[in-house]
């Protein structure tokens, strides 16, 4: 294994760490000495170490669908992790700030007063085929007034070396359990490199995640729970962490009543304990029988009408992924215009609207060229990246377009960025995204850099860890000069 860059091939891509020339960037050299000085034993240790850590904390992700069923996988990490400059991130952070100030305006907006739709900026059309849109929301004001309090922004670098915003995550947002971990096993395996770099931190986020909630309660101490759909979930390893980290409960529907005076009630050995903030990790259709699904054993039946009283927070507040669609995240910038007049600080990827006549024509007539996604998939899952598409597939895309076009959009395949990987016995470039965790209670907080995940197989631009993506711890690295 050897970290020589002369065998690192000339990036035909932005390459956060390597410049045009092969070289690291300022940014990077520190690392890159540090690393240089280890022979391939060193390394091959190293490597070994922080997949033995990850064993042995249990760090885990479920893969469904496999052999018929599902099966829990070690953590891929990559221990070469990905550098930003501080002076960078501040812009990113103020953008994400923006950004989801004015989507939970919109949110609001869309469950009140519908001023954005009656304006002409967000059509009414859209709203009405929206599967995320919760009729039974309407009217409701939660505290603060805030819907969205985690939110997971997916975003991506161009050969430009810009930050692009590729989607808004307002549901049940998942992977901060692992920007923890990351940094705990980068501590453990290579110490010494926190010495050449002030890294910002990212422990405070299970701090910052109870405080969060705890706004949303008008007592001083009140009692969190975190609500799991159980161990055969694939983020339950998350729910389990976070819980642990916040010194919250957790908890399955089961364990949840809802009484006669319309409070949720935590079941114990002591008896039932009056639960103030529920942090939901179930999706919407299954939150309530009651209310949603008649069906869902996941759920607790009253847990609805305990939050239209305004018995009990709800985070995030039902109905919130009215804006997590990807139809309805190409008309953020314009949302930001409407509610904060202001000019958005994050650009989106340019995008076609298939339910926009003229655009879907473009994109039947490009799909070669186009990656399509449908408006509510997640996971890399339901999407078509028409470049690498066999030809059959495009024709069978464009009648699914046709049939439903209010379900796609449709985006240049963008050239991703990439970083060196260690692969086998060599670095490697890889392609990667980064996932900013903001947390909106009375105050908005964005995390230090945030998830980075990184494709690994070559050439691949799919980063999901559902579909064998890795991850890299990422340091936002303050000091002149980096």
């Amino acid at each position: 294994m050897t970290l020589a860059l002369q065998d690192y091939p000339n990036p035909e891509c932005f390459d956060e760490l390597i410049d045009e020339h092969g070289m690291p960037r300022r940014i990077a050299c520190a690392l890159f000495d540090h690393l240089n000085g280890f022979s391939e034993a060193d390394l091959q240790e190293r490597k070994a170490a922080a997949e033995a850590e990850i064993l042995s904390m249990g760090i885990t992700f479920t893969v469904y669908c496999e052999n018929e069923g599902s099966i829990d996988r070690a953590w891929p990490f990559d221990i070469i992790p990905r550098l930003i400059r501080a002076e960078e991130w501040e812009g990113v952070e103020r953008g994400l700030k923006q950004r989801t100030r004015a989507l939970n305006l919109f949110i609001n907006d869309i469950y009140h007063a519908q001023d954005i739709v009656r304006d002409g900026v967000f059509p009414r059309e859209l709203l009405a085929d929206s599967r995320n849109f919760r009729p039974e929301c309407v009217g409701i004001d939660p505290p603060l007034g805030v819907w969205a309090h985690v939110c997971g922004t997916d975003l991506v670098k161009d050969k430009d070396g810009r930050f692009y915003v590729l989607e808004d995550n307002l549901r049940v947002p998942s992977g901060v359990s692992y920007m923890l971990e990351n940094r705990l096993v980068m501590k453990r395996v290579l110490p010494e490199l926190f010495e050449s770099y002030a890294i910002g931190p990212v422990d405070d986020y299970p701090a910052q995640l109870r405080q969060c909630l705890a706004s949303l309660a008008p007592m001083a101490n009140p009692q969190i729970v975190v609500l799991t759909p159980g161990i055969y979930n694939s983020a339950y390893f998350e729910h389990a962490y976070l819980a642990q980290q916040m010194g919250a409960e957790l908890v399955e529907g089961r364990d949840l009543v809802v009484g006669s005076d319309d409070c949720v009630y935590m079941r114990t050995i002591e008896g039932l304990h009056k639960v103030d903030v529920v942090y939901r990790r179930i999706d919407d259709l299954f939150l309530d029988p009651e209310t949603f699904n008649p069906e869902s054993v996941l759920g607790v039946p009253g847990l609805i009408r305990a939050w239209k009283k305004g018995k009990v927070a709800l985070a995030n507040a039902p109905g919130a992924g009215v804006a997590d669609d990807k139809v309805v995240y190409t008309y953020v910038p314009d949302i930001i215009r409407y509610y904060l007049n202001e000019e958005p600080i994050l650009p989106n990827v340019p995008s076609y609207r298939c339910v926009d006549p003229e655009e879907c024509r473009y994109v039947l007539d490009h799909l070669d060229q186009l990656v399509v996604k449908p408006a509510n998939e997640s996971g890399g899952y339901g999407m078509l990246i028409g470049p690498r598409a066999r030809r059959e597939e495009r024709v069978e895309f464009a009648e699914r377009i046709r049939r439903d076009p209010r379900n796609y959009m449709a985006q240049p395949m963008l050239t991703l960025s990439t970083a060196p990987t260690l692969v086998d016995h060599r670095a490697e470039p890889r392609h990667l995204d980064l996932r900013p965790f903001i947390l909106s209670g009375r105050d908005i907080y964005v995390t230090n850099g945030g998830l980075t995940r990184v494709a690994l197989q070559k050439g691949s631009t799919v980063v999901n860890s559902s579909q064998g993506g890795g991850s890299k711890d990422t340091w936002i690295i303050d000091g002149k000069g980096a």
